[in-house]
């Protein structure tokens, strides 16, 4: 059994080592790519180790804590990686990319001028964004208005909303 809590230990130390220097060598600890993280690693050994010896206890056969360990291990290693792989893609979903504007509603919070830009306000992705505007005919201020397309980043063409 001392060997089974050593070995769960020794996961508890890769974890804890994966965590606080892997950022300072920024990823020399890691290999396998996405497949295997050392988080991952560490979790199968700190849960081989830690559910083989409460199988262990709990049984009184070394072939039943073994494969106990085993499926500990695998399951809580495959958890670690797939939230580990997670967390890295860090998504973008929440930002804002002009060209994904066109056809949604927006409201003209400087009047637009009839030969010129105002700005309208606009909620996309949970942020408050403000544009440049053109309309062919100009509208005033709280005027409520659809996008129609895109000019730049940072300026679009609308129409008065139906």
């Amino acid at each position: 059994m001392v060997a089974l809590l050593v070995i769960g230990g020794i996961g508890i130390l890769l974890l804890l080592v994966s965590l606080v220097v892997g950022d300072v060598l920024d990823g020399a600890l890691e290999f396998g790519g996405d497949l295997i993280s050392g988080s991952a690693l560490a979790a199968f050994i700190g849960a081989f180790g830690f559910g083989g010896a409460l199988a262990l206890e709990a049984s009184g056969s070394m072939g039943i804590a073994i494969a106990s360990g085993v499926v500990a291990g695998l399951v809580l290693g495959a958890g670690a990686g797939w939230a580990s792989s997670q967390l890295q893609k860090g998504g973008d979903e929440a930002n804002v990319r002009s060209a994904d504007l066109a056809g949604r509603d927006a409201t003209v919070v400087g009047a637009i001028p009839e030969d010129g830009y105002g700005q309208i306000s606009i909620v996309a992705s949970g942020h408050i964004t403000q544009l440049n505007a053109r309309c062919p005919g100009g509208l005033a201020a709280g005027t409520p208005v659809t996008i129609t397309s895109v000019l730049s980043p940072t300026s679009v063409s609308v129409a008065p909303r139906a």
